[in-house]
């Protein structure tokens, strides 16, 4: 089983890098129970425009493999039924409010380890990356007064807030991070001790954690962010790289 962590981002031409594991994986575990092209579920939480969203990532998702989409699209104040995991060989959590998907998704954060850990694999893309986390990450620009990060990166939350997340992975996740500028909350969230350690992933790039060690692919880097007693040490693994430090 894997937890496959994308960093957001659109291409025009998706060449699907950044989920042909995911695609692969699914396909194996479709292959195990007799389908020749995995189940997907698919779950976009929007504010008007779900179907959309669902759709560009599907199609990002199948550059890197066929698949057989089954689509939750709903809107900000929507629940998501638990009979969306059902009988499938994937989960892909698409983008939006991270907060928002955050409140979406909890109730079924002990289905989805479940599912996980059972070996369907799980693919987030930014906000569904960022949820991934024990402790999620989910929006914020200031501490106290101080501004920590751009406010486009604000979720439209002023103070970081940290909440439970679903737990596939133990640290906390950013995404964008070269994009918007996220690294400086990463660093300043570990700072204040709000998180121990956080995983920023870049756009239309991938880490992969599961069996083995991390893994890395995409047009960009991820970057870690770990407390010291020094300070706060930050890190890149680049997509060339495959899991060592750069």
């Amino acid at each position: 089983m894997s937890i496959h962590l994308v960093g957001g981002g659109r291409q025009d031409a998706p060449d699907g890098v950044a989920y042909r594991a995911f695609v692969a994986e699914a396909t194996a575990r479709a292959a195990a129970g007799g389908r020749d092209v995995p189940r997907v579920a698919v779950i976009a939480v929007r504010d008007g425009d779900g179907d959309e969203h669902a759709a560009k990532l599907i199609e990002a998702i199948a550059a890197g493999g066929a698949i057989a989409p089954v689509v939750t699209a709903g809107g900000l104040d929507d629940e998501i039924p638990a009979s969306a995991f059902d009988d499938v060989d994937g989960i892909a959590v698409g983008g939006g409010l991270t907060p928002v998907y955050r409140d979406r998704m909890a109730p079924h954060a002990d289905l989805i380890r479940a599912l996980v850990g059972a070996g369907t694999p799980y693919l987030g893309f930014s906000a569904g990356a960022a949820i991934a986390g024990a402790r999620a990450i989910v929006g914020g620009w200031r501490i106290g007064t101080v501004e920590i990060a751009p406010e486009d990166v604000s979720e439209d939350l002023d103070q970081i807030t940290v909440l439970p997340g679903i737990g596939l992975v133990d640290v906390s996740v950013d995404v964008h991070v070269a994009q918007w500028g996220a690294l400086s909350r990463m660093v300043a969230a570990v700072e204040a001790q709000a998180v121990d350690a956080v995983v920023g992933i870049d756009e239309n790039t991938v880490l992969i954690a599961g069996d083995g060690p991390l893994r890395v692919a995409g047009a960009g880097s991820v970057w870690t962010v770990t407390g010291t007693e020094q300070g706060v040490l930050v890190r890149t693994l680049g997509a060339d790289e495959r899991g060592t430090g750069r």
